[in-house]
C-alpha cells in the first residue's frame, strides 16, 4: 500500500558538537518502534532498530566504519561506480540512519545526495540524535533528506539526474510490493544517467524464489546485472541479504569480487552464465503480480527486546 507523500523537513540537521547521550533511546515513530542502542565497543557507535529488526549502524566518529555486511557490499559498488573521489549525484530510496550517505560524503566529497525516507518521525529522531553535518570547518555534506513515499519520489525525479540509485526500503522487515516490480525498475532506469548504477538491497531465504524473481525483474530492464551475497545465503542455508547491481554498461565484476572476497564475511559475485543459472525460469514481476518480500524466519536477527 502506498502511503501519501509528505513534504521535506525544512529544518537543518542538529549540531554535531552537541554531546551524545550514550543511553539507549526508544521512540514511537510513524511506522513502528525505533530504538537507538549504543555500541559498548565504539564510543559513538549506534545501532538503529525498527520493531527489533536491525535497520542501520552509524559510527559518528568514523563514517567509513560499516558494520553491516550488505552495506559494505553497497559501498564497494559505490567505490567502483566512478573514478575514486569523483563527486556523484545519488538518490537513496530508504534512509534509516544514513549510513551509506555518510560514507559517500566522506569518500566522495561534494557529492549531492538526496535521501527519501517515508517515516518523518524517524528522520527527526536521526537528525536529533545522530546529526550528519560535520564539525565546524569540515567538508560540506550535501545530504538532503525528504519525508516521502519512495515510489512517488522516484516518479517525480528528473530523467537522467542520478549517477547512483540505491534502493534499500523495508517496511519493518519486508520490502513493499510496489518496489519489486518491473515498472519500478523502469522508473529507476529513467532517473539514472546512461552510465549510472542501480543498486538494490533485498533479503531472502531458501528456496530464494523472491531473489530469483527480482533478478528476472531487473534483467528485464538493464542489460548488465550481477548479484552479491554470502555463499550460505546463495545455497539457501540461511536467510540473509543479497545485493543486486545493474546498469547499461559492463561493471568491473572482477574488482568487485576481489573486494567482497576480502571482507570479514566474504561474499560471492554471481554474473553471466552463473547468474542465468541461478535465475532459472523466474519471470519478471509486474505491479499487478507484485507481493512484498518474504518475512524473515523467527530468530533471524537474534536481538533482545
Amino acid at each position: 500500500m502506498t502511503a501519501e507523500a509528505q513534504p521535506a523537513d525544512p529544518t537543518g540537521p542538529g549540531d554535531p558538537t552537541d554531546p551524545v547521550d550514550p543511553r539507549p533511546i526508544e521512540r514511537q515513530v510513524d511506522l513502528g518502534t525505533a530504538r537507538l542502542l549504543p555500541d559498548l565497543d565504539r564510543p559513538r557507535g549506534w545501532l538503529l532498530t525498527m520493531d527489533d529488526a536491525p535497520q542501520s549502524y552509524v559510527d559518528l566518529d568514523n563514517p567509513l566504519h560499516l558494520e553491516f555486511e550488505y552495506v559494505q557490499r553497497l559501498a564497494h559498488a559505490a567505490d567502483l561506480a566512478a573514478l575514486p573521489g569523483r563527486p556523484l549525484d545519488v538518490l537513496h530510496l530508504g534512509g534509516g540512519a544514513l549510513t551509506l550517505p555518510r560514507y559517500l560524503a566522506a569518500t566522495r566529497p561534494g557529492s549531492h545526495q538526496r535521501v527519501v525516507e517515508l517515516d518523518a518521525a524517524l528522520i527527526a529522531l536521526v537528525r536529533e540524535q545522530l546529526p550528519w553535518t560535520p564539525s565546524p570547518g569540515g567538508a560540506e555534506v550535501r545530504i538532503e533528506v525528504h519525508a516521502a513515499d519512495a515510489r512517488a519520489a522516484l516518479a517525480a525525479s528528473p530523467d537522467g539526474s542520478a549517477d547512483l540509485l540505491v534502493a534499500d526500503v523495508f517496511g519493518g522487515s519486508r520490502i513493499p510490493a510496489q518496489l519489486t516490480s518491473v515498472e519500478f525498475v523502469r522508473e529507476a532506469a529513467r532517473v539514472l544517467r546512461a552510465d549510472g548504477l542501480y543498486a538494490a538491497n533485498l533479503a531472502d531465504g531458501a528456496p530464494l524464489d523472491f531473489a530469483r524473481s527480482q533478478l528476472a525483474t531487473v534483467a528485464a530492464v538493464f542489460p548488465e546485472v550481477c548479484l552479491v551475497a554470502e555463499p550460505s545465503v546463495l545455497r539457501g542455508r540461511r536467510y540473509g541479504n543479497l545485493v543486486i547491481l545493474a546498469g547499461r554498461r559492463p561493471f568491473p565484476v572482477a574488482d568487485l569480487a576481489r573486494r567482497t572476497a576480502a571482507d570479514p564475511f566474504p561474499a560471492r559475485v554471481v554474473h553471466g552464465d552463473r547468474l542465468d543459472l541461478l535465475r532459472g525460469k523466474a519471470r519478471p514481476v509486474t505491479d499487478a503480480t507484485a507481493t512484498p518480500s518474504p518475512a524473515p524466519p523467527d530468530g533471524a536477527f537474534n536481538l533482545g527486546s
